[in-house]
């Protein structure tokens, strides 16, 4: 993972922004990039996402519990010579899930593309123009499109949030920024928490420098009460 490429929120907003009024797959695709995004989920996982395992509330944080994923596999390597095949999460038993929570803008933003395209037959949220899975090269260029128009020409020449993937890398550095405990993170993600610390130590090193300075504050504030019940004379 190179951190040049990791986008901030604000330029994560940004891009997602860029990406609804993009004529053809645009409004279609917005919340798809959206998943990687505050879900962390790889693109496989996003393809596969289904209505039943959404829990989107009117108010409040929703939780996606995720099951597996669609990859290309080629027909030679399918058993029923198709050309997607779904797998079970990974490194995960086949019957094993993962339930990542969701913050409140994005339930909005899944509940009004469930408004507004509904789902596929077998409830796949996302889904191409002949109700089939979404492949790379529909979202892969969407995804340059939208960092043509919005990025500055600095910001695409340095690769900044040059992959759809580099999205989900920019949930986790948010995550682990904001002092979520890493563990956490990592069951959130799908991943081990030995990946965590070896891919994204930069961000931790961050998050120690804002946990030092929670911890002064608490110290100084601890100070001043001590103070303030000091005995006088």
């Amino acid at each position: 993972m190179d951190p040049a490429a990791v986008p901030n929120p604000a330029q994560v907003a940004r891009l997602l922004a860029a990406v609804a009024p993009l004529p053809g797959r645009g409004p279609h695709l917005e919340a798809f990039f959206g998943c990687m995004y505050y879900a962390a989920m790889r693109p496989a996982e996003v393809i596969h996402l289904r209505f039943e395992q959404c829990h989107l509330p009117e108010t409040g944080w929703g939780m996606l519990n995720l099951s597996g994923g669609v990859v290309t596999a080629g027909k030679e390597w399918t058993d029923d010579g198709g050309v997607y095949e779904v797998h079970s999460l990974k490194r995960r038993a086949e019957t094993a899930t993962r339930p990542v929570p969701i913050p409140p803008h994005f339930v909005r933003m899944l509940r009004a593309r469930i408004e507004r395209f509904g789902v596929a037959p077998d409830g796949r949220l996302f889904r191409n123009q002949a109700g089939n899975y979404v492949d790379f090269a529909a979202y892969g260029i969407t995804w340059k499109r939208a960092r043509e128009f919005v990025l500055t020409r600095t910001e695409r020449a340095s690769g900044l949030a040059k992959r759809p993937y580099d999205l989900l890398h920019a949930g986790i550095s948010l995550w682990l920024y904001s002092g979520v405990d890493p563990a956490e993170c990592a069951r959130r993600a799908g991943q081990s928490i030995e990946v965590l610390f070896r891919h994204y130590a930069k961000f931790l090193d961050g998050v120690r420098e804002q946990a030092n300075r929670l911890i002064e504050q608490s110290m100084q504030e601890w100070d001043r009460i001590s103070r303030s019940a000091a005995p006088e004379g």
